[in-house]
């Protein structure tokens, strides 16, 4: 690691904090409630190549950032452990299957789901960005295996989550 490697690098390396002084690991222990109501925290864990119209201290992805990201174990352990979170946060779990990684719904589900399953929620919106950003910076597995379960979650709850927030994650994972 070297001084040059940009701040979203170093802090997904856990060697650098977000514009506000948090380092990653803090950020992934917050409790569900302060994921929720916490807003300047996403762009940094799922950056993308766009400033973000929410954060402007947010980073934005360089070409350079995508070849850390994978190029480097320790940057993909970063970003899948993110994942994991939010998958948690949102009431989903990964499992191994035969055809390999799953993501399926956790046993809080429901109770989760309450909390952002409806139509306008902004965590409709971090999906896209979660989504968006595994498949550019080399977790496209989980992301597609993401797609399918909301894929599927949309096939019973429709109305809740709106065909063009399915058109968006769809093609967030291309």
């Amino acid at each position: 690691m070297t001084n040059t490697e940009s701040a979203l690098v170093r802090f997904h390396a856990g060697v650098a904090s977000d514009s506000q002084g948090r380092q990653i690991a803090e950020i992934l222990g917050w409790d569900d409630d302060r994921l929720e109501f916490v807003h300047d925290y996403i762009q940094w864990l799922f950056p993308l190549p766009e400033r973000s119209a929410f954060n402007p201290d947010a980073p934005i992805l360089t070409t350079a950032d995508i070849a850390a990201f994978r190029q480097r174990p320790d940057l993909q352990a970063s970003l899948d452990a993110a994942f994991r979170r939010m998958l948690a946060f949102y009431g989903f779990e990964e499992v191994q299957a035969e055809g390999g990684l799953e993501i399926v719904r956790s046993a809080a589900f429901p109770q989760k789901a309450s909390n952002w399953l409806r139509p306008g929620n902004h965590n409709l919106l971090r999906i896209s960005r979660i989504l968006r950003a595994l498949t550019q910076l080399g977790l496209a597995h989980r992301a597609r295996a993401f797609l399918v379960a909301l894929e599927t979650l949309y096939e019973e709850q429709g109305e809740r989550i709106g065909p063009v927030t399915l058109s968006y994650w769809r093609q967030a994972v291309r």
